[in-house]
């Protein structure tokens, strides 16, 4: 498997999607919001950029599998080794917001790891990606790159959490850990700034989905950071059931581990 050409082609990909989600995002026109089971928002650019992502990776990947948000399941997956894990619109309820805060997440599962991972924000138009073994990197809209590492601190701890999801167990942790130095962020970008060394710990206790985190564990993992399930158990992909039921945290180091 040529991990480099799917790497090159994702990033691709993730602008191209960026861009038909921007165009909708800068438009006066109706967003045309439609509601999942759960509540959860649809947009047209949802629907966009999901047909560019699934399109082109089909096209050009035929033998690697396909889990995406906005696509019908097909258990099918199970049976290969490889599996690309697609998120084309994390934190649709920003887009709504228009805060900007919402990414493109494209990631390559291989036997159940997240081996290789892209995060594009497209009102920032920056560029995350990473693959196993080989780092984590953040090319910005001028076309900086720069290697991602995770901070080193293990005192005043800055921690980032969901603008649309709080809980109570996320409260519980900052009273009991007297952290006061935080804030709240949407979509997959909390654990690209844990990645790139802007905040050491990011918990989750509600439950998310299989793409809303294969991107960002891959980009934190190659930056130095520890992913986990709460249990303190591995996350996997291709999975059965794609509900990460058990949350998940990411941190810059063990020495900053926290439990209620």
């Amino acid at each position: 498997m040529d991990l480099e050409k799917i790497l090159e082609v994702c990033k691709e990909i993730s602008i191209t999607a960026g861009e038909a989600i921007m165009e909708i995002y800068n438009s006066c026109e109706d967003m045309q919001v439609e509601y999942k089971e759960g509540d959860m928002p649809l947009t047209a650019a949802d629907k966009a950029s999901n047909r560019l992502i699934v399109e082109r990776l089909t096209k050009e990947f035929p033998d690697i599998a396909m889990l995406s948000e906005e696509e019908k399941d097909h258990k099918e997956r199970l049976k290969n080794d490889y599996c690309f894990v697609v998120d084309p619109l994390d934190g649709t309820k920003e887009f709504l917001k228009r805060n900007g805060q919402f990414t493109v997440n494209i990631a390559l599962s291989y036997q159940h790891r997240s081996i290789l991972g892209v995060i594009y924000v497209p009102a920032a138009g920056e560029l995350y990606y990473a693959r196993k073994g080989k780092g984590a990197f953040l090319r910005t809209r001028d076309g900086e790159e720069k290697k991602l590492h995770v901070s080193k601190r293990t005192e005043d701890l800055r921690v980032v959490m969901s603008n649309s999801h709080g809980c109570e167990q996320m409260d519980r942790l900052l009273e009991k850990y007297h952290l006061t130095n935080f804030v709240s962020v949407g979509s997959s970008l909390k654990g690209c700034m844990v990645a790139r060394g802007d905040a050491e710990v990011y918990y989750r206790y509600n439950p998310t989905m299989e793409w809303d985190t294969a991107a960002m564990q891959c980009i934190a993992e190659e930056a130095g950071a520890v992913f986990m399930q709460m249990d303190n158990t591995e996350m996997l992909y291709n999975r059965e059931d794609s509900l990460n039921a058990k949350g998940f945290y990411i941190i810059n180091c063990k020495e900053n581990y926290m439990s209620l």
